[in-house]
């Protein structure tokens, strides 16, 4: 079974600041409820072929894995892969201007389990929706209040 979800919402700031903010993968602790801590495994610069490990914790598991960014269309999107672990992912960012000035952010992660991670992989797929609403609600947040997510 593929695991797909992609979920959107709307951030009442111009793309450029959404954008911004949201690729800075040293943020994502700011935004992700689950991911705990970052590090980048090549020179800190948001390019393809850069790496970032990410500490998290999901579903009462502690889970490290290493992101490798393979699309970067600076302001529009970005697309990480990882092949670690019984679990490979993709994730990728879109932004997209919206008629009112405000940017429409769509986060989706797509993903093969393998070994026990595929067993339980529709129960994964319904707690990383939930996962995703809640991190792109605490960004609508963060970004809404202060424009540097402060």
């Amino acid at each position: 079974m593929t695991v797909d979800i992609a979920s959107e919402i709307t951030i009442n700031r111009p793309r450029d600041q959404v954008y911004a903010y949201a690729s800075d993968p040293e943020n994502a602790p700011k935004w992700y409820v689950n991911i705990k801590s970052v590090e980048w495994r090549t020179s800190p610069e948001l390019k393809v072929g850069a790496r970032v490990a990410f500490i998290a914790h999901f579903l009462g598991r502690r889970l490290a894995y290493t992101y490798e960014v393979v699309e970067l269309i600076a302001g529009e999107r970005l697309t990480m892969c990882t092949a670690e672990g019984p679990f490979p992912m993709e994730t990728s960012y879109l932004w997209q201007d919206t008629a009112a000035g405000a940017t429409r952010m769509t986060l989706r992660n797509r993903g093969r389990p393998s070994g026990f991670s595929r067993w339980i992989a529709p129960f994964m797929a319904s707690a990383m929706r939930r996962a995703n609403r809640k991190d792109l609600a605490l960004l609508k947040m963060l970004l809404e209040r202060d424009p540097f997510g402060r």
